[in-house]
Protein backbone atom coordinates (compact mmCIF):
# COMPACT_ATOMS: atom_id res chain seq x y z
CA UNK A 1 0.00 0.00 0.00
CA UNK A 2 1.33 3.20 -1.10
CA UNK A 3 1.38 6.54 1.53
CA UNK A 4 -1.01 9.26 0.54
CA UNK A 5 -0.18 12.43 1.40
CA UNK A 6 -2.38 15.79 2.05
CA UNK A 7 -1.40 19.28 2.67
CA UNK A 8 -2.49 21.56 5.71
CA UNK A 9 -1.12 24.61 7.24
CA UNK A 10 1.16 23.39 10.33
CA UNK A 11 -0.97 24.71 13.21
CA UNK A 12 -3.14 22.10 11.54
CA UNK A 13 -0.95 18.79 12.64
CA UNK A 14 -2.15 16.81 15.69
CA UNK A 15 0.23 14.71 17.86
CA UNK A 16 0.26 11.63 16.11
CA UNK A 17 0.47 12.50 12.73
CA UNK A 18 3.44 11.77 10.61
CA UNK A 19 4.25 14.68 8.61
CA UNK A 20 6.72 15.85 6.01
CA UNK A 21 7.88 19.29 5.57
CA UNK A 22 9.52 20.84 2.78
CA UNK A 23 13.09 19.35 2.81
CA UNK A 24 11.59 15.98 2.35
CA UNK A 25 11.93 15.12 6.20
CA UNK A 26 9.20 12.42 7.46
CA UNK A 27 8.47 12.26 11.23
CA UNK A 28 6.03 11.39 13.90
CA UNK A 29 5.00 14.21 15.69
CA UNK A 30 4.85 12.93 19.31
CA UNK A 31 3.71 16.38 20.63
CA UNK A 32 3.90 20.33 19.85
CA UNK A 33 5.33 23.37 21.67
CA UNK A 34 2.99 26.24 20.71
CA UNK A 35 3.70 28.92 20.87
CA UNK A 36 7.38 28.13 20.14
CA UNK A 37 10.16 30.71 21.96
CA UNK A 38 6.66 32.58 23.32
CA UNK A 39 6.09 33.54 19.61
CA UNK A 40 1.90 32.96 18.45
CA UNK A 41 3.58 33.00 15.15
CA UNK A 42 5.90 29.99 15.70
CA UNK A 43 5.38 26.41 16.50
CA UNK A 44 7.63 23.52 17.26
CA UNK A 45 7.28 19.53 16.22
CA UNK A 46 8.98 17.42 18.25
CA UNK A 47 9.84 13.82 17.84
CA UNK A 48 10.64 11.92 20.26
CA UNK A 49 10.79 7.69 19.98
CA UNK A 50 13.17 5.17 21.17
CA UNK A 51 15.12 5.85 18.24
CA UNK A 52 15.36 9.47 17.98
CA UNK A 53 14.59 12.81 19.57
CA UNK A 54 13.86 15.58 16.92
CA UNK A 55 12.68 19.12 17.05
CA UNK A 56 11.56 21.45 14.02
CA UNK A 57 10.53 25.07 14.38
CA UNK A 58 7.78 26.32 12.16
CA UNK A 59 5.81 29.35 11.41
CA UNK A 60 2.32 28.00 12.24
CA UNK A 61 1.02 28.95 8.35
CA UNK A 62 3.92 26.78 6.88
CA UNK A 63 2.63 24.41 4.50
CA UNK A 64 3.56 20.64 5.35
CA UNK A 65 2.32 17.72 4.31
CA UNK A 66 0.32 14.63 6.93
CA UNK A 67 0.22 11.12 5.95
CA UNK A 68 -3.22 9.80 5.16
CA UNK A 69 -2.86 5.78 5.64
Amino acid sequence: MSDTWKSVKADAVRAGDTVRIQSGQVFLVSRLENPFLGLPTMLAFIEDTPDRWFKQPMLVDADVEVRTD
